[in-house]
């Protein structure tokens, strides 16, 4: 079940996370030329509307419509979706990303209808005609039957949400969105679910609250400040570059096997977000656009004017209070996680010796990878994460430099989202929580399943068996 959650979330982010570009140079034109805006611009300002409108939602289409069908799939995604967009008056963003990807999928199955019955010479005139024909029908039914379904749900969940605001429990989410992020669901819950009503926030006020409550890095400072103090072993000397990573460079995930490690510490982030979401509230904060990846940084260059001090205090907040929380549980019910690691490297290569496949690897059934069974060099290993671009991105940068430091030349390393690792990897690493994913992914490859991103002992034993099996 977990694992089907976090396949549809990724989906869901992956419409909108390669547009994020254009989400943040939407907001920064907000930002700086509506009325209320730094440098307030008439002119300017016309752009707003119509790129919040169209030209989002049509790139939201087009990205998932290209996921399920290649770039045919894509142009009649975004044929379908302007349909949704001409029959509604709000933005879109929902409509975009259930006709983008439902078009991709009807033009995919009439392509492997009629493959092998079109006349030679007639290719051309059939892919173009058909993409054509089926795109303006699905444009109309979109128009006439998706845009009211779609508008009804918005309507519902605009009323679900106004029911928090108005009664004053906005930091309750903070209950479903917590554990969810640990989930590695970070991404789907920003960009699938927050940011479509972001921006429609947006364009009825200038700013949007609900870009910060997924975004907010103070629980997660919180968290790895604590484990600066009261944590031990290797969580604890790695906990400081990981919380100068996580608040000024954005990469949540980072966090994440630090409260894996202790549940408990469920509490803390949970406490700290509300915390956060309340001061938020207080002081009427918001941001003009969603702010990816997550740091500070990128918060303050998305905060609408009037927002700053009500940002840095909502961020302060969370962390104090996480930190304070987290703190005594650490104390009390924190594990001697360097004590464990090395007892789990122990019994590994006590099953390595008598050839038991180790539990922190899966390889294709019947033995290793098909590489690791004909005795190949290892020529390109990947590191995934759930959108390829944070974690991921760190630990191969991580990875490539213990390889350079071995010794070892002319391995290319990649960073590629869990879900769509290229089939000629040979050695996928990723957290243990996306273990089964990216065993689905590439089920070729052989897979190292770390829980420190920063600090993984199981980097020591990859160089290792790489210096072996290259030598």
């Amino acid at each position: 079940m977990k694992e089907k959650v976090q396949v549809f979330g990724r989906f869901l982010s992956g419409m909108v996370m390669p547009n994020i570009g254009a989400f943040i140079a939407w907001g920064l034109i907000t930002a700086l030329f509506i009325e209320t805006g730094w440098l307030p611009n008439e002119n300017f300002a016309r752009m707003v509307s119509p790129m919040s409108s169209v030209l989002l939602p049509l790139l939201i289409a087009y990205t998932g419509g290209e996921a399920v069908a290649g770039k045919r799939g894509g142009v009649i995604g975004t044929i379908a979706a302007m349909g949704v967009i001409a029959g509604s008056d709000v933005p879109m963003f929902i409509g975009a990303m259930v006709v983008g990807p439902l078009s991709a999928w009807i033009i995919l199955q009439f392509d492997k209808a009629v493959e092998g019955h079109i006349r030679a010479g007639f290719e051309m005139l059939v892919n173009n005609f058909s993409l054509g024909i089926i795109g303006a029908l699905l444009a109309l039914v979109s128009m006439v039957a998706v845009t009211p379904l779609v508008s009804a749900l918005n309507y519902a969940m605009s009323a679900g949400v106004g029911f928090f605001v108005e009664h004053g429990i906005l930091p309750l989410t903070s209950l479903f969105i917590e554990p969810a992020k640990v989930l590695f669901l970070n991404n789907a819950i920003n960009h699938g679910i927050l940011s479509p009503m972001g921006i429609q926030q947006v364009e009825e006020t200038g700013k949007s609250i609900f870009f910060l409550l997924e975004a907010n890095p103070g629980p997660g400072l919180g968290i790895l400040l604590a484990y600066c103090l009261a944590g031990k072993g290797s969580a604890k000397s790695s906990a400081p570059g990981a919380a100068i990573i996580h608040f000024f460079g954005g990469i949540h995930e980072i966090y994440f096997p630090y409260i894996l490690m202790n549940p408990f510490l469920l509490l803390a982030v949970i406490a700290g977000g509300a915390s956060g979401v309340f001061c938020f509230t207080l002081f009427q904060a918001g941001l003009t656009s969603a702010a990816s990846p997550g740091s500070f940084l990128a918060i303050m260059m998305m905060a609408e004017r009037h927002s700053y001090l009500g940002i840095c205090i909502g961020v302060i907040a969370a962390a104090a209070v996480t930190f304070v929380i987290a703190l005594p549980l650490l104390k009390f019910m924190g594990r001697d996680t360097s004590l464990e690691e090395a007892q789990q490297k122990k019994d590994a290569m006590k099953r390595q010796a008598k050839g038991i496949k180790d539990e922190g690897e899966t390889a294709a059934p019947g033995a290793e990878a098909a590489s690791a069974r004909a005795g190949a060099k290892i020529r390109k290993i990947a590191f995934a994460c759930d959108a390829g671009m944070g974690s991921s991105a760190m630990g191969a940068t991580v990875l490539k430099k213990k390889l350079t430091a071995a010794g070892l030349t002319g391995i290319e390393v990649i960073h590629t989202p869990v879900s769509s690792i290229p089939a000629d990897v040979q050695i996928v690493v990723t957290h243990q929580e996306l273990g089964e994913r990216a065993a689905h992914s590439n089920p070729d490859a052989r897979l190292v399943l770390i829980t420190n991103f920063l600090a993984a002992p199981e980097y020591e034993g990859l160089v290792e068996d790489v210096k072996k099996q290259n030598s």
